[in-house]
């Protein structure tokens, strides 16, 4: 019994020995979601108290108590690290707690020890407010009273806390605005108000924007269109658009004759605008049997015979009702009078008519002789002859009811190429009876117009390496005239163009006008064109005119970038050393590409394409500096390789690539450069920007040697008595000039895209030649020094190939400037 006893004893202490190995406390970290994969969280060697040594030899492991693994553990170092983004929306989709943790259990062997971590997923504003709907649509009726309140939807942000919706914004609107509520869980959700009473014959549909804002920074925010209707009421009475109307009517006018036809209307819709006509009871039945009422349309018609010696006034009021729930209506009064009748006709004899007839006919020519008679005696037999106003003709009696039409204006057959001339006759009776006879007169056309093209200027644009017989355009004019008077030739203009005639470039169609591009163009070569397009019509004697067309070349990206520092021959990798000392930010080299395409197209972003340590490097997409981004550690490896891509702005974009081997060395190394750059006291190129490094770098060759050479003749000056001190900042570059004549990008390229490179941030380089002939003296001269470097042998020419030096003259760096704006 006591053996077993003893036995008890000791496997409670060895059962409470391995119960304190598992650790109760919780360690707590808190990060934000959508950490980039491979960011470290913490040390768990140095928060936990572990021996980063042993941690493999226990075999530490990460184990994920509830969900995916987003997290592990570096067995070397001890760092927790992220492996996968985290989405904290997707780890806790509800939103019924503000917190979102993911458990995790630390486990070591030898001794066995669990260790529980909890990391809290901290949310970032990275989601907006969404509606559920694209769109709201409220009917309200225009009767609604002021202050009524509508129910809108609201809008859900995955986000919580003050990343979650805060308020609701309403485009403006003078009959609404809205009132944010806050429900019970803290949703926000906005009400619409009715400001003003609606009137839907003034609008009908309303169309406001509400957006939702949430309390992220920066703010995000989500839209939605709501769309009030307007609901009718009967609220408009039918309205004539006269209230009297006096008609005159002959009699033995025929049953079923229109005598008005009543339009009443009415503001409402629906039902509420439908009417119906109706005799008062102020119409006598005498009225009503005489004349018809449409109750539809309002049509009042004869009905039975009219005789002027029997009845000769009707008096009729008309009533217009609306089918409203609550009718309303409106009246009109109406007075016929029945006129007596003319029985005879007066008559028209056409004697003589001439057509067709030339449109430059002259003025006072006689076209035609008319006759004009009634049967009638009195008022009734007397007859008047006339033709329309608007007409360039006019009529002249001849004699006794005989008339003369003759030309009073000038005649356009472009403007009208035939008159259909009514004779129209009238007698004085009561009422007068009339007659007339039309007659059509012709107009030939004579030459008198000019070709005329739609533009008086024409800008085509072309795209670069077009094929060659392209059609760039159509220029087509037009000529008002007929038959061989508008037949039309076109003609290009001879021009010459650098000894170039304009025919050998371009072709016209010369009988449709198409321009078709004989050769294909170069954007870099020739970017504009200007000549005349003349059209001649072939009418005797022929007209003529001309248009202006300027042709412009579109640039393409059909052109890489060129990479001009660092160089390296054919290819081949650049080898660089830097100090393991090296401090954060320090510049470890610069890559310069150049792009001949136009400024769109010639845009150069930098990107690493390879990187050893993607942590230690940092690349300046726009000026292409390599900096370290941190200090090298006794774990970085000796040698980096950096593999930089240089990228135009095209589309499609092209490239180039260029290789950086990177060694380290333990000691100080004495580093040359190709270049040193010592900022300037005053920013003397600060305005110039990356576009403007682009443009220049384009410049030509032959423009570069002439600006050096004139600063090098401005800036000389006698040698004085004494030696000149060597600048200070002078650097003498280790690297050889490796540059082979083979290659596309010259020695003296590279230095002036240097040059402009470096000015743009307000920096000077000059370099200057060295007895060896083979390496170049680099120097960063600071503005206002006013030192002037000369060579000993005080030549005044430049040889092209030969090394150059740059002087720094104050005024002559103003002068530089403004040549290579």
């Amino acid at each position: 019994m006591e053996s077993c006893r003893r036995y008890v004893l000791l496997g409670v202490l060895v059962l409470f020995s391995f119960v304190r190995n598992i650790s109760s406390s919780v360690t707590h970290y808190s990060i934000p979601e959508e950490m980039k994969e491979g960011s470290v969280v913490a040390n768990l060697a140095t928060d936990l108290g572990l021996d980063v040594k042993t941690l493999n030899q226990r075999k530490i492991r990460l184990d994920i108590i509830e969900n995916k693994k987003y997290l592990d553990v570096n067995k070397e170092t001890g760092e927790l690290y992220i492996v996968e983004k985290i989405d904290r929306e997707y780890l806790c989709p509800t939103k019924s707690s503000a917190s979102c943790y993911v458990k995790l259990e630390v486990i070591l062997e030898s001794p066995l020890r669990i260790l529980n971590i909890e990391v809290e997923i901290l949310d970032i504003n990275d989601n907006a407010p969404q509606f559920r709907r694209d769109a709201i649509h409220l009917d309200i009726s225009e009767s609604t009273p002021k202050g009524e309140r509508f129910s809108l939807s609201n809008a859900v942000d995955p986000d919580v806390g003050s990343n979650s919706v805060k308020t609701y914004h309403l485009s403006e609107s003078e009959h609404f605005n809205i009132e944010v509520q806050t429900g019970r869980d803290g949703s926000k959700f906005a009400e619409l108000v009715l400001n003003k009473t609606l009137d839907r014959e003034q609008q009908a549909t309303h169309n406001l924007i509400l957006t939702a804002v949430d309390g992220g920074t920066p703010a995000r925010s989500g839209t939605v269109n709501i769309v009030v209707h307007v609901l009718d009421t009967n609220d408009n009475a039918p309205t004539f658009d006269k209230i009297i109307h006096n008609i005159k009517i002959l009699e033995n006018s025929p049953i079923g004759s229109l005598v008005i036809d009543l339009n009443a209307t009415d503001l409402d819709e629906g039902s509420n605008s439908e009417i119906i006509y109706s005799y008062s009871l102020y119409t006598s039945e005498k009225t009503q049997e005489t004349f018809n009422l449409n109750p539809s349309t309002g049509e009042i018609t004869v009905k039975g015979m009219l005789n002027y010696e029997d009845f000769r006034i009707y008096d009729m009021e008309v009533i217009a009702t609306d089918h409203g729930a609550t009718s309303l209506s409106g009246q009109c009064t109406i007075k016929i009078l029945v006129e007596d009748m003319n029985d005879n006709h007066p008559e028209i004899s056409i004697k003589s008519f001439q057509s067709p007839v030339n449109e430059n006919i002259e003025l006072d020519t006689v076209i035609a002789v008319v006759s004009v008679s009634d049967k009638d005696s009195g008022d009734n037999g007397v007859v008047d002859l006339r033709i329309p106003d608007n007409m360039p003709f006019k009529l002249r009696e001849s004699s006794d009811n005989y008339y003369e039409l003759v030309v009073s204006e000038p005649l356009d057959r472009e403007k009208v190429h035939e008159y259909d001339v009514t004779f129209t006759v009238t007698d004085r009776g009561s009422p007068p009876l009339s007659d007339n006879e039309t007659m059509t007169l012709e107009l030939l056309d004579i030459n008198d117009n000019v070709p005329q093209f739609p533009q008086s200027f024409y800008t085509i644009r072309v795209m670069e390496n077009n094929a060659p017989g392209a059609l760039l355009s159509s220029l087509t004019a037009f000529d008002p005239d007929l038959h061989e008077n508008q037949y039309l030739v076109y003609f290009i203009l001879e021009r010459e163009i650098a000894n170039t005639s304009m025919s050998m470039l371009f072709s016209i169609n010369p009988e449709n006008g198409n321009l078709y591009a004989l050769k294909t163009f170069d954007y870099e070569i020739e970017k504009e064109f200007l000549f005349h397009i003349e059209a001649r019509d072939s009418g005797s004697p022929p007209l003529s005119s001309n248009v202006t067309v300027h042709i412009v070349i579109v640039d393409q990206n059909d052109n890489a970038p060129v990479i001009v520092s660092p160089w390296r021959a054919h290819g081949s990798v650049v080898e660089e050393k830097i100090p393991r000392s090296t401090d954060k930010g320090s510049l470890v080299s610069k890559v310069i590409a150049l792009d001949t395409d136009s400024v769109h197209n010639s845009r150069i972003t930098y990107q690493f394409l390879q990187v050893t340590d993607a942590t230690l490097f940092s690349l300046d997409q726009y000026n292409g500096e390599i900096r370290t981004m941190r200090m090298f550690s006794y774990r970085d490896p000796r040698h980096q390789r950096l593999v930089v891509v240089a990228k135009d702005n095209g589309d499609p974009a092209l490239s180039a690539t260029v290789t950086i081997k990177l060694s380290t060395v333990e000691t100080v190394v004495k580093a040359y450069s190709d270049m040193t750059e010592v900022p300037l006291e005053y920013d003397i190129f600060s305005d110039l920007n990356l576009y403007l490094v682009i443009g220049l770098g384009s410049v030509s060759f032959l423009l570069l040697i002439t600006i050096l050479v004139t600063i090098v003749l401005k800036c000389q000056k006698p040698k004085p008595s004494n030696a000149t001190l060597p600048c200070r900042n002078s650097l003498i570059s280790e690297r050889n000039s490796t540059i082979a004549d083979s290659t596309l990008v010259s020695n003296d390229a590279y230095w002036y895209s240097l040059f402009l490179a470096e000015t743009r941030k307000g920096k000077m380089v000059v370099r200057q030649p060295v007895p060896k002939g083979s390496r170049y003296i680099v120097s960063s001269l600071p503005r206002g020094t006013g030192f002037t470097n000369t060579s000993d042998s005080a030549a005044s020419t430049l040889q092209v190939g030969n090394p150059i030096t740059l002087t720094k003259c104050p005024h002559h760096l103003s002068l530089l400037s403004d040549m290579l704006l």
